[in-house]
């Protein structure tokens, strides 16, 4: 019996299910376009094949674990491997066995459907992860692991990737991209700036962060001045690897344009330890409009990831470090934060900032309004706690009848885990299938433009809005 109901997501109403049913199949097998991600370009550098299931489906993915640890289940039980290298659990059978036990703990959420979809899809798979089918399962996934069809080129070429992004910081030396750029494997993997290392007083040992970006860029990159162009190095070199955009993960939607004197002594306090956290805050904020007139010169596309209290419980982030499934939404301003970036460039054609956000209550009152008058702004998709079939769902309701269709970017996936990648733009078409079925079932969208719709939501927008 297979895991996945066909018409999954699917309206219930007959003549709108019928219609998603069609414009679906128009667009399932369209190239998926993964323009922001953080899956590692090591793995398709190296192409060695996954190592076992549990490092496949469990170690890297913090949809899953963060789950489990609601319940009390260690992380260190789920192999997540420890800042000072301190004992976790290493036997990956052990590991699968409790992720399967906890299965039912998944349902209900985005991680089950994109589990399932891998497993049914991927891996061949009809039977439901449990207890009772834990080591069989894992058996038949470690055989297809054993396989060259397995391996990451192998996946990347058959989930249809077109092309995918990671995200690296100023401080890579990006030897991964380079090996993928020498190799004779023709599929197109590209970096995005990541700079939160070096424009965040918070962020631990932002000093010699910023010593050791103008040191690979070749500045002195201690006084203003040198720190902005090291950074214009860096996104120079980054783009030698693909780059089209980078990415910004701030605190707050705060955005500063302030004297460049006043700029030049904010960072010589934060170069010297002394920011309050309103300076701190006021600095970051400085950087997105800095970043933005860089991306005029450079032409690299601004994503802006704000509105998140990144590494909640100092107990996990002192003892496994960043990105353990703590990052929680927070309440987000936009229209005030905004206005001194968007005084500056929002006017401007020759510049595209994507804004995302964690605060649902901001679309259709800031967000939507926003992005259906200023011509740099587009709206990313649901993000993070709202990549879901509802997240969704409730983002296209919520900032269409504003923004319309073309003010937003198409999706993108957002994840570390691989196999999840066919499975989330999966959910992406079906629900963007339903969303216009439902229009034009309820006569708000002619049948003879819906195709099109949906054909531009899943692969020219995003292609256009981050030039790929």
């Amino acid at each position: 019996m297979p895991l996945l109901d066909e018409d999954r997501l699917f309206p219930l109403e007959g003549r709108a299910r019928d219609i998603a049913r069609e414009l679906y199949n128009g667009i399932k097998d369209l190239p998926i376009v993964s323009p922001h991600g953080h899956t590692d370009p090591s793995w398709f550098a190296v192409n060695e094949q996954f190592p076992d299931p549990a490092k496949l489906f469990v170690i890297p993915d913090h949809y899953v674990f963060r789950m489990l640890h609601s319940q009390g289940i260690a992380l260190e039980d789920m192999g997540v491997p420890r800042e000072d290298g301190g004992a976790v659990e290493s036997d990956p059978r052990k590991i699968w066995k409790l992720f399967a036990s906890n299965q039912h703990l998944l349902r209900g959420t985005p991680s089950r459907i994109w589990l399932d979809h891998a497993f049914q899809n991927v891996f061949g798979i009809d039977e439901r992860l449990s207890a009772d089918t834990a080591d069989s399962i894992y058996d038949h996934i470690s055989t297809c692991l054993a396989k060259p069809e397995f391996k990451p080129r192998a996946l990347f070429d058959r989930f249809g990737i077109e092309v995918i992004a990671t995200t690296e910081s100023p401080l890579d030396d990006l030897k991964w991209h380079q090996m993928i750029k020498d190799s004779d494997w023709n599929g197109r993997v590209v970096t995005a700036y990541r700079p939160d290392p070096c424009v965040d007083p918070d962020f631990t040992d932002f000093a010699d962060n910023v010593i050791k970006m103008g040191e690979l860029a070749g500045v002195d990159a201690t006084s203003w001045t040198g720190y902005l162009n090291a950074h214009r190095e860096r996104r120079a070199y980054f783009k030698t690897f693909g780059a089209t955009s980078t990415d910004h993960g701030h605190p707050t939607a705060r955005t500063e344009d302030m004297p460049q004197d006043e700029a030049a002594l904010l960072f010589e306090k934060a170069m010297a330890g002394k920011c309050t956290a309103q300076e701190a805050d006021a600095f970051r904020g400085q950087m997105l409009t800095e970043m933005a007139r860089m991306s005029i010169d450079d032409g690299l596309v601004m994503q802006i990831h704000p509105g998140c209290f990144r590494n909640h419980s100092s107990v996990v982030f002192d003892k496994f470090g960043r990105d353990k499934g703590f990052d929680i939404p927070t309440q987000t301003n936009y229209v005030s934060a905004l206005k001194p970036l968007l005084d500056a460039v929002g006017e401007r054609t020759d510049i595209t900032i994507i804004l995302f956000t964690l605060d649902e209550t901001s679309y259709s009152r800031e967000l939507a309004p926003l992005a259906g008058v200023y011509p740099a702004l587009k709206l990313g998709p649901s993000w993070w706690f709202f990549d879901s079939a509802e997240g969704m769902r409730r983002f296209r309701e919520n900032v269409t009848e504003t923004a319309g269709f073309y003010n937003t970017v198409g999706f993108n996936d957002d994840t570390r885990a691989f196999c999840s990648i066919p499975a989330r733009h999966d959910v992406a078409r079906r629900v963007d299938s339903a969303y216009l079925a439902t229009l034009v079932a309820s006569g708000r969208l002619a049948a003879d433009e819906a195709p099109e719709v949906a054909h531009d939501l899943t692969y020219r927008l995003v292609k256009e809005a981050y030039r790929l």
